[in-house]
């Protein structure tokens, strides 16, 4: 079984009819068949932080994009450090 995905404006509707209209998070995701489970962390999702919620379709929240820089820089480094560890290596057996 395929798991499903919606899209922002999905969820964002969802939740604006547990909100703003009244209905109860239960009937709100019998309609939409979805889990109420599901709608109910969209709602606290949304609640958090509405503009960061469900970035998705690669946008990443700024926690993530500084994470995935740093895992470049990290690896650039290594890669830059492995190089020098190769190259005193080298230079050291042409000296003897």
């Amino acid at each position: 079984m395929q798991r499903r995905k919606f899209s922002r404006e999905f969820k964002v509707e969802a939740i604006k009819l547990v909100r703003e209209r009244g209905v109860s998070a239960a009937q709100a995701a019998r309609d939409l068949d979805v889990h109420e489970n599901v709608l109910r962390k969209w709602v606290k999702e949304f609640g958090s932080d509405p503009v960061q919620a469900f970035p998705g379709h690669g946008q990443m929240k700024p926690e993530q994009q500084e994470i995935e820089r740093l895992r470049r820089e990290v690896n650039k480094l290594k890669a830059e450090r492995d190089i020098l560890k190769k190259a005193a290596a080298y230079f050291a057996r042409e000296a003897t």
